[in-house]
């Protein structure tokens, strides 16, 4: 049984179609990731799923439970923690008591081990934290009660880099436990640190399902070389070679290019001239992401 499925899942509002026919199921222990821009389709989805709006057609299930039937709601929600991407607490409250209002209904077994990990400023009113103090109070209110199923919607935003490094520990950590985590991101770097597999929305749509390594080859290797010399025209005129830009300085040549193809020919180019220096690393996955909208559409 999937931890969260997904049914032909579509949610209009009036004539906006906002998620359009969307079908999934994530595994038991998975990392997965949303990626999209702003407006693409992925908080609605996350909304849809955990009950707070009732799609326009399809279906949604979480450990089993459909979530859009109030009985089975409750039972999918026992067990499932969520941050919003805006998290919304009481601004006259302290975070301490939110946190007591939160155990009370739902459990904190693992609260004081969250607040050794992420230390909001428990005894300060609401209206005095910062963006960053609010996330890392929405992040011990998600996990507190010791969820089998983690859903998250932008989850850093507002976390400084540290913080973010420690989040993205915390969640591997979370997966070595079994627990099934879902979040939206538009942050390409996060995606690929944490997720097992990523869903490219676009437009409401599901495009692309993959693993992120699969992601990644879809834009293949960057490389870089310093040639001693001028090259000739057809230098790197190869098969899988493409966005080539060249630089004369100082009476070398410096070489850069996206390569997709086979790594034997990529070789015996390079063989070809004087190397002086050669790089060659994974593109950045914002091409990966490029390659769905189409370098920039913003659904």
């Amino acid at each position: 049984m999937a931890a969260i499925e997904l049914r032909d899942l579509t949610k209009q509002y009036g004539d906006l179609v906002a998620v359009d026919d969307v079908s999934l199921e994530i595994r038991d222990g998975e990392v997965f990731g949303f990626l999209g821009p702003n407006g693409a389709g992925k908080t609605t989805v996350l909304r849809t799923l955990l009950g707070m709006q009732a799609p326009t057609a399809g279906g949604v299930s979480i450990l089993g439970y459909d979530t859009t039937v109030e009985s089975e709601r409750l039972d999918a929600l026992a067990d499932t923690g969520f941050l919003p991407s805006d998290p919304q607490f009481d601004e006259q409250a302290t975070g301490r008591a939110v946190l007591d209002l939160h155990e009370s209904l739902k459990g904190g077994s693992r609260r004081s081990d969250l607040l050794e990990q992420f230390e909001p400023p428990l005894d300060r009113p609401i209206r005095e934290y910062s963006t960053g103090n609010v996330q890392k109070l929405g992040i011990v209110q998600a996990f507190m009660h010791d969820p089998d199923v983690a859903v998250l919607d932008e989850p850093t935003s507002g976390l400084d880099p540290l913080l973010q490094d420690r989040f993205n520990e915390f969640v591997r950590e979370e997966r070595a436990r079994g627990v099934t985590v879902l979040f939206s991101s538009h942050v390409l770097s996060e995606v690929r640190r944490i997720c097992d597999r990523v869903g490219v929305l676009r437009g409401g749509e599901l495009v692309a399902v993959e693993d992120v390594e699969t992601l990644l080859d879809r834009s293949g290797k960057l490389v870089r070389a310093r040639v001693d010399g001028e090259l000739p025209p057809d230098a790197f005129d190869i098969s899988g070679a493409s966005d080539i830009t060249r630089r004369s300085v100082d009476g070398a040549t410096r070489v850069s290019f996206t390569f997709t193809g086979d790594v034997d020919a990529l070789v015996d180019e390079l063989d070809r001239y004087p190397l002086q220096e050669l790089d060659v690393e994974e593109a950045p996955l914002e091409d990966v992401f490029l390659d769905f909208y189409g370098g920039g559409e913003d659904a």
